[in-house]
């Protein structure tokens, strides 16, 4: 069946969007500009400020949410018009998991490659599966449990390339280390913000936009109340501003001003977030789970490509091993491999509806399953 146009839009748009939400952040990191007070030029390292521009664009889904319910009063809509009432703050505990994995994965950024950082995101996927075990009663098939193990084979040859790859005086070896772990760390809080998301938000039937919008509300304004004591807590050698502390916004300001790009850099992730979530639910909508999966695994080849081409990291070849082993995991434990499985055998026709709602179940998908 072939696309329309509109479906090869969203699919674009989401392709795009999720490679320029990280290349933008990476970019921001690179700019060297000087501080307040005459301070000498230093790295961009604001990883909790940048935390804070990416729930901005996660709060700017509310306003997409809002135009689309005010474009669907008229029309039978029940995904945008509200079924029945909820307590916003269910949405506090996913916004505070949300709010602590995405700002260590900011601080990770900062020591480790933007494609390292994508393909080690991969990991959300043991951390989700044991958990849902664990708390949601969940039993796992067995090409979920081969997928977890090839999820992990597949960061142990990523860390690998890591070790072995050149590194720049900007990223020391002890660094890289430290980042990769990090990245893995913050997929545990994932892992627990998407448990907790299924449990007591999706029964309440919220709309994927207003959710995120939601837990960008939240995040934006708490993320944003603790930069003020940031700025007076010592950090010691993970502070990245001339002060030492945990977090300087009026040096990242004083930055921004010296270096008019680090500015665009910021824009572009906070824009980006907000029309990747939106795309991402759409592709969802209009086509199917798989899709989605597939444009994910598309963007590390596009962030990984492009930070070739941009000088960005040297070229190893177990990446390459690294990126195809987490890529089957990522498959076996979405089942992509059943429809493959059923064609080759003929004993059940293709069919894309049954496809869908066994991968999708009924229309719902991980609140923020891009950050």
């Amino acid at each position: 069946m072939a696309w329309t146009k509109y479906q090869l839009f969203l699919a674009g748009l989401m392709l795009v969007t999720g490679s320029i939400n990280t290349l933008s952040a990476k970019w921001a990191d690179i700019f060297v500009a000087e501080g307040c007070g005459g301070s000498k030029e230093h790295s961009f390292q604001h990883p909790f400020l940048q935390a804070v521009g990416m729930f901005l664009g996660e709060f700017s889904c509310l306003a997409a949410f809002y135009l689309l319910r005010c474009r669907a009063e008229g029309h039978s809509d029940s995904s945008v018009n509200p079924q029945q009432p909820f307590n916003p703050l269910l949405f506090l505990p996913p916004a505070l998991c949300d709010m602590t994995g995405t700002s260590i994965m900011y601080v990770a950024l900062n020591m480790t490659s933007a494609s390292s950082f994508q393909m080690l995101r991969g990991a959300v996927i043991i951390f989700t599966g044991l958990f849902s075990v664990a708390f949601l009663g969940r039993r796992l098939v067995p090409s979920q449990w081969l997928g977890i193990l090839a999820t992990i084979a597949g960061l142990v040859v990523v860390g690998l390339a890591d070790l072995l790859s050149k590194h720049d005086d900007q990223h020391k070896l002890s660094e890289v280390i430290t980042g990769d772990l990090l990245i893995i760390m913050a997929q545990i809080i994932v892992a627990i913000q998407m448990v907790l998301e299924e449990k007591f938000v999706y029964k309440h039937n919220v709309h994927p936009l207003r959710a995120v919008g939601t837990e960008g509300l939240f995040g934006f304004v708490i993320l944003s109340l603790l930069l003020v004591p940031m700025y007076y807590i010592p950090a010691g050698s993970f502070s990245g501003n001339p002060r030492g502390t945990l977090e300087d916004a009026l040096d990242a300001f004083c930055q921004v001003g010296r270096q008019p790009l680090i500015a665009l850099a910021l824009l572009g992730n906070i824009s980006s977030i907000a029309f990747f979530n939106f795309a991402g639910i759409s592709v969802t909508k209009e086509l199917s789970a798989t899709t989605r999966m597939v444009l994910d695994s598309l963007r590390t080849v596009v962030i990984w490509a492009l930070s070739l081409v941009l000088g960005w990291e040297a070229f190893h070849p177990l990446q390459i091993l690294g990126f195809l082993i987490l890529l089957m995991g990522t498959a076996l434990y979405n089942g992509l491999h059943r429809p493959l499985l059923s064609r080759l055998s003929w004993s059940h026709p293709p069919a894309e509806e049954s496809e869908r709602e066994r991968l999708l179940g009924d229309t719902r998908t991980p609140i923020n399953h891009t950050s």
